[in-house]
């Protein structure tokens, strides 16, 4: 037997449900440094020197400064019913989603994983923010916190 569908009242009600307050998050990002700052905080002691250097990477290329300091580059979906993997490249132009979108089924567990670069400064707090909609009306925002990553010269 097919299932009703929800009228647009109900999904109102549903979206009403889900938002959740925002000034509930207390978390307040710490004040940004470029990393030229950070290399110069504590040069002469060899150790934090060398920690350093591990944690920002070696950052051999030089970037445009027209690029953005974080570049998504795919968007894979795995679901353990699916045949296969949906990957989504990101690179190129992003009108070709829209002309054809994807459906997932509601009910559906699947995981998502996020392919990016970092490339000219540290990124601190770095959030995915997921949003739900069903006929045009959202009904679901979810933020998930991803972390705080350097500039790398890979994914």
């Amino acid at each position: 037997m097919a299932e009703k569908e929800p009228t647009a009242e109900q999904l109102a009600l549903i979206a009403a449900e889900n938002l959740e307050d925002e000034s509930t998050v207390s978390y307040k990002a710490p004040a940004q440094k470029t990393l030229q700052e950070i290399e110069e905080l504590d040069k002469d002691d060899e150790s934090l020197r060398k920690y350093k250097e591990l944690l920002l990477g070696n950052r051999s290329k030089v970037l445009d400064p027209n690029v953005p300091n974080v570049q998504v580059v795919q968007l894979t979906l795995v679901c353990a019913t699916a045949p296969q993997a949906l990957v989504l490249d990101l690179t190129g132009d992003l009108d070709n989603f829209k002309k054809n979108p994807f459906v997932l089924k509601e009910g559906v567990e699947y995981k998502i994983k996020i392919s990016f670069e970092v490339n000219k400064e540290l990124v601190s707090g770095l959030k995915y923010v997921q949003a739900t909609s069903r006929k045009g009306i959202k009904i679901d925002k979810t933020e998930y916190m991803v972390g705080s990553y350097g500039p790398r010269d890979t994914e």
